[in-house]
């Protein structure tokens, strides 16, 4: 068996498309995922460990680095997502409030308190690669501001653990399809108002983020640490 790979958010979406390349290349992957009912049979299907973990739950993460053993090559924080919404009379200060602190749990604490849970699994040469989003510079809101503070910490990080070999960098992906991310809310008008947003014309896929972060995980970007990769097909260049 290769390296350890842990990949969190890995049930769906681009952390299921990672788990799946690492897979492929032999890696021993770990998925988490807040549910075990969506844990169990994402990591049966691709033949991988699977551990039911909530990223924003202090005590849910120190479990799951007490059940790793060994080594650990990758990290990779794919975990995250779109705010809470407050139930419907909530006061506007209240809801906002709720809004925000979502964001920031869901699309930063979590990848933090992961992050130091497993820091002293980290061997040098390993990787940590953190999944931020276009939002962050783009009309963003809480969530892209929440991707901007991950990006902001990456910074820090990479300061931290590059005496040890190990590198950190964050992943900024645009519109990508084979998600849950827009639930039931896109619609074809936004979906081509999007693409043609791009340079290259098509939307991206798990697979285009999944490519990327492992070559951040690979021999030949040793040397590639604190950045945020644009994943986006050229979108970011035309706002």
């Amino acid at each position: 068996m290769g390296r350890t790979v842990l990949v969190t958010g890995g049930t769906s979406g681009i952390g299921r498309a990672v788990a799946a390349r690492f897979a492929a290349d032999g890696a021993d992957v770990v998925i988490t995922g807040r549910r075990a009912a969506t844990v169990e049979p994402a990591a049966k299907e691709l033949g991988v460990r699977g551990l039911a973990c909530d990223a924003t739950r202090p005590d849910e993460v120190a479990a799951l680095a007490a059940e790793l053993s060994g080594p650990l090559g990758v990290l990779v924080n794919a975990a995250g997502g779109l705010p809470a919404t407050a139930p419907e009379g909530t006061p506007p200060l209240e809801a906002l409030a709720l809004q925000w602190e979502s964001s920031l749990s869901l699309n930063v604490v979590g990848a933090a308190l992961t992050t130091a849970a497993v820091s002293d699994r980290l061997a040098p040469g390993g990787t940590v690669v953190s999944i931020g989003s276009i939002g962050a510079e783009r009309r963003g809101g809480s969530y892209g501001a929440a991707k901007a503070a991950l990006a902001a910490w990456n910074v820090s990080l990479a300061a931290e653990l590059g005496a040890r070999d190990v590198t950190c960098n964050v992943i900024s992906s645009g519109y990508v399809t084979g998600t849950g991310f827009f639930g039931g809310g896109m619609t074809e008008e936004r979906h081509q108002a999007l693409v043609a947003e791009t340079l290259l014309k098509r939307a991206g896929t798990p697979g285009d983020i999944a490519e990327t972060v492992f070559f951040l995980a690979s021999p030949g970007a040793r040397h590639i640490t604190g950045q945020t990769i644009h994943v986006n097909g050229g979108a970011f260049t035309t706002r």
